[in-house]
């Protein structure tokens, strides 16, 4: 992962230098820095890595992210509809913050499917959701407090999961960059939920509040580019993990989803 981030740097300090489009950056060849961190990979990886950042990946691989991603956001979409619809749930306080949410995750799922449908793959059906996850949060739509975890569950879970994926879609160009921009605004989403359960809109070490710990697991982690950053810094180390957030993997996600997901 660390490998794949340098590779990310390196990309887009090329294509700010050179003042190049996406397209003109892969079209061209991308220059010394991305170079320079491909030809520092193990033996035998340089081939296989550099393919690919020049070409991108292929529109079935990239449907098959955007499906993934797909299924994030359906959950969210629903959750949030589901709460905005059961009358005496989200106090008349929150209701304006919360439907924007909604709105946003909506509009999500319609910018997702639609770019898988024009790449020729076919967007994967809503599954069936079960949000109590088989009775472990049966007050989810009855106790506004179950509610805003779960909602902190989700978005604290889509931030990561998008950060995962963005290195799959290297060289996708503008998909990429739409992957970044629903990103950043799962970013904003998992901050305003924090602070109206009156948390930091941050994730502090690998802290759960009472969540499953796995969304949070190595979210504790102080190195970044190989470089120890409480090395390089007075600041404490629990500051030191709130500015960075960690990737989830695909297989990650899934396992912290399945229990929402009936079929």
């Amino acid at each position: 992962m660390k490998i794949l981030e340098t590779i990310g740097q390196a990309y887009k300090k090329d294509i700010i230098e050179n003042n190049y489009s996406r397209r003109e950056a892969l079209t061209k060849g991308l220059s010394f820095g991305l170079k320079a961190a491909l030809t520092a990979l193990p033996f035998g990886l340089y081939d296989a890595l550099s393919n690919k950042a020049m070409a991108g990946p292929s529109n079935s691989d990239i449907a098959a992210v955007l499906n993934y991603a797909l299924t994030l956001e359906y959950l969210e979409a629903s959750f949030y509809s589901t709460g905005m619809s059961t009358n005496g749930l989200v106090p008349s306080s929150d209701r304006t913050v919360i439907g924007q949410i909604s709105k946003h995750e909506t509009a999500h799922v319609a910018l997702l499917k639609q770019t898988i449908t024009s790449l020729g793959g076919t967007p994967g059906a809503m599954p069936t959701f079960d949000f109590t996850a088989g009775g472990t949060f049966g007050d989810v739509f009855s106790n506004y407090q179950t509610f805003l975890a779960l909602a902190n569950a989700f978005e604290d879970t889509g931030v990561r999961a998008y950060k995962g994926a963005a290195p799959s879609l290297l060289g996708a160009g503008a998909v990429l960059t739409a992957a970044l921009d629903i990103h950043s605004v799962e970013a904003r989403h998992a901050c305003e939920i924090r602070r109206i359960r009156g948390l930091k809109g941050w994730i502090s070490n690998a802290d759960s509040n009472g969540l499953p710990a796995a969304i949070y697991a190595g979210d504790d982690n102080t190195t970044q580019l190989n470089i120890n950053v409480t090395t390089v810094t007075t600041a404490p180390a629990i500051n030191v993990t709130e500015a960075f957030d960690e990737p989830l993997t695909m297989t990650a996600v899934l396992a912290i989803a399945g229990p929402f997901i009936k079929k």
